[in-house]
C-alpha cells in the first residue's frame, strides 16, 4: 500500500513496533487477549509510530529509546478509536466490525481502558518527566475535544473557531506529539522541536477535514464504513459550516441537520445539498492551505531521505480527498 511505501526509511523499524505491541498485550484474561489482538489485526496504518520515528531521524537516532515512546502513543490511538466506536455506535471500521459489534460496549470500554493502562505502563518505564508531562497534557486535551464535540451535537450555529478547536483537540495534537517527541528524545533543539511539532499539527488539522470530506464522498467500501455517519450523529464539519453559509442551502440544511433522526433519503439529499454548495471544494482548498504550510515548515531541516518520506506523507493526506 502506498503509506507502507511512504514509510520506506523505517520500514524495518516499524515491523519492531508492530511486534512488541503484540507481545506487549499478551495477556492471560481470554477476552482481553481476544480484543487486543483483534484491533491489532484490523489493518492500522500505524501513522503515529511512523512520525514519531521519521521525526527522530533528523537528529540523534537511537531507535531504542523511541520504541516505548513509539508504542505508547500508538495504544493511545487504538483507545482512542475503539472508544469513539462506543460513543458514536459505529458498527464497521475499516471494513471490519468494530470491537464493540463483536463484544459489545462494555467489553469495549474496558478494553480501551486496558489499552490506556498499558500506555501509562510504557510511559512509565520512560522515567521522564518532560515527556510524561507532555503525553499527559495532550491526552486531558484529546478528552476536552471529545467532549467539546459531544456537547456541539446537532448545534448548526457553529463556526470555523469551534470546529477547529475541536478537530485541533481530537486529531491534531496527538500528530504534532509523536513528530515533537521523536524529536526531542533523538536531542533535537528547541528551534528543531518546533518545527517538527508545527509540521504535525498543520498535518493532523488537514488529516481530519480530509476524514470529514471522505465521510460525504468516499466509496464506502474505500472508507471502510457507510458515509454520512457525522451526518447522522450530528457532528458539524468543515463542508456543512461551509454549506450552511450559502443562503440558496442554508435553510433546508438547518432544517436536516438540526433533527437528531434522519431517514437515509434525508441523509442523501444533505449530502447533495452540501456538494451543490460548493462545501466540499472550499474545505479542499483550506487543506492545501495546512498541507502547504505543513511542508513550507521544513525547509530549515536537513535534505535527508526522511524528509522527502514527511513531503510525500503530506501530499498523499492531501490526494486522498479528491
Amino acid at each position: 500500500m502506498k503509506h507502507q511505501k511512504l514509510f520506506r526509511e523505517i520500514i524495518t523499524d516499524l515491523k519492531i513496533v508492530e511486534k512488541e505491541l503484540g507481545r506487549f498485550l499478551k495477556v492471560k484474561d481470554p477476552i482481553l487477549s481476544q480484543t487486543s489482538v483483534y484491533l491489532l489485526q484490523a489493518g492500522g496504518k500505524r501513522m503515529r509510530p511512523g512520525f514519531t520515528l521519521l521525526s527522530g531521524k533528523f537528529f540523534d537516532y537511537h531507535f531504542e529509546k523511541l520504541l516505548p515512546i513509539a508504542m505508547a502513543l500508538e495504544l493511545i490511538h487504538m483507545a482512542t478509536l475503539v472508544h469513539d466506536d462506543v460513543v458514536d455506535a459505529s458498527l464497521t471500521r475499516r471494513g471490519r466490525p468494530t470491537l464493540a459489534a463483536g463484544w459489545g460496549n462494555t467489553v469495549s470500554i474496558a478494553t480501551g481502558d486496558y489499552l490506556l493502562a498499558k500506555a501509562l505502563e510504557l510511559i512509565v518505564r520512560i522515567d521522564d518527566k518532560e515527556i510524561s508531562k507532555t503525553i499527559a497534557d495532550v491526552s486531558v486535551q484529546m478528552c476536552q475535544g471529545e467532549i467539546q464535540q459531544i456537547k456541539c451535537s446537532y448545534d448548526i450555529t457553529q463556526n470555523y473557531k469551534q470546529y477547529y478547536y475541536r478537530i485541533q483537540r481530537k486529531t491534531a495534537l496527538l500528530i504534532s506529539l509523536c513528530c515533537k517527541l521523536g524529536a526531542m528524545v533523538s536531542n533535537a533543539s528547541e528551534r528543531q522541536i518546533w518545527i517538527m511539532s508545527t509540521y504535525g499539527h498543520c498535518l493532523g488539522i488537514a488529516f481530519q477535514i480530509v476524514d470529514d470530506i471522505l465521510d460525504i464522498i468516499a466509496d464506502p467500501k474505500m472508507l471502510g464504513k457507510p458515509v454520512g455517519g457525522d451526518i447522522r450523529q450530528g457532528i458539524i464539519t468543515l463542508p456543512m459550516i461551509y454549506a450552511l453559509r450559502d443562503s440558496s442551502y442554508a435553510n433546508r440544511l438547518k432544517e436536516l441537520l438540526s433533527k437528531q433522526y434522519k431517514s437515509e433519503n434525508e441523509v442523501e439529499q444533505v449530502v447533495k445539498l452540501i456538494i451543490q454548495s460548493g462545501g466540499i471544494e472550499k474545505s479542499r482548498r483550506v487543506v492545501n492551505l495546512y498541507l502547504d504550510k505543513a511542508i513550507k515548515n521544513l525547509h530549515e531541516l536537513p535534505d535527508i531521505p526522511s524528509k522527502d518520506a514527511l513531503i510525500e506523507l503530506a501530499q498523499f493526506v492531501g490526494e486522498r480527498c479528491y
